[in-house]
């Protein structure tokens, strides 16, 4: 059975838009993942400390025969590949891939809370999610007059592709 899911991609370190594009490609790869959509990459403020540089984000749409735990399991390779380093809380990090939704599931556990529960406090995961979905809610209902005041004062902008 195949499931939708959406996924967050930032990153700020080692060619941020390269990592965005080749964490896309290996999600491609992958036999039980098929990308259906891609946003546009935006470039954002960090979130926490401020002594990094801005972030590069975008979200896709996927199709997958993977249970959540593990699409989870295959994200953080994805990252280790990419050598992610978990070193500081909302760091720096070369790729960072964060399960969003799968299905309209509702799931907390010690591994993973879908949806992800940060979702409305976060422009850099809106505005790809809005590019996703147009005006639709999001799976869990939620709609878009509701998340736009929560980040309305978050930098954000999107990116030409020739950025």
């Amino acid at each position: 059975m195949r499931h939708i899911a959406y996924i967050a991609l930032g990153a700020n370190l080692q060619e941020p838009l390269r990592q965005l594009q080749q964490a896309l490609q290996h999600l491609a790869e992958h036999a039980a993942i098929t990308v259906l959509a891609c946003s546009s990459f935006y470039r954002s403020a960090p979130v926490g400390p401020q002594d990094q540089d801005d972030f590069i984000n975008a979200a896709c749409r996927i199709s997958t025969e993977l249970a959540p735990d593990a699409l989870l399991a295959q994200l953080q390779r994805i990252e280790s590949a990419h050598g992610r380093q978990r070193l500081r809380h909302w760091g720096p990090r070369s790729l960072d891939l964060d399960l969003l939704f799968y299905d309209d599931l509702v799931l907390h556990d010690t591994q993973l809370t879908l949806p992800h529960p940060r979702i409305a406090e976060r422009a850099f995961v809106l505005y790809p999610l809005h590019d996703l979905l147009g005006d639709a809610p999001l799976p869990d209902g939620r709609v878009w007059a509701q998340l736009w005041p929560g980040v309305a004062g978050q930098r954000i902008e999107r990116l030409h592709t020739s950025d």
